[in-house]
């Protein structure tokens, strides 16, 4: 897990009761775990959309589309070599 800090947030309270309800249950280990697993989830998701909405630039981006077709033109001929069967 690495290095933690202890923080405060404010939370709703039906939330916080919903959440030692789950960690009573057992679906958690504790409080604090069942925030830090959901926050990294919510994180992991975020910098999804984050890479989507990079990509949709760059696909808008004349100069990265030119290097593209450069790179592939650069690489057609080894991608052909490999394509040929010897027989």
């Amino acid at each position: 897990m690495g290095e933690t800090r202890k923080a405060t947030f404010v939370l709703p309270v039906a939330l916080i009761a919903r959440m030692r309800h789950l960690v009573d249950l057992g679906f958690a280990e504790s409080a604090s775990a069942l925030v830090r697993e959901s926050v990294e989830e919510r994180v992991r998701q975020l910098r999804e959309m984050e890479l989507a909405r990079e990509f949709e630039e760059a696909a808008r981006d004349p100069l990265f589309l030119a290097d593209q077709r450069e790179v592939e033109e650069a690489f057609s001929s080894a991608v052909a070599d490999g394509l040929r069967l010897d027989g």
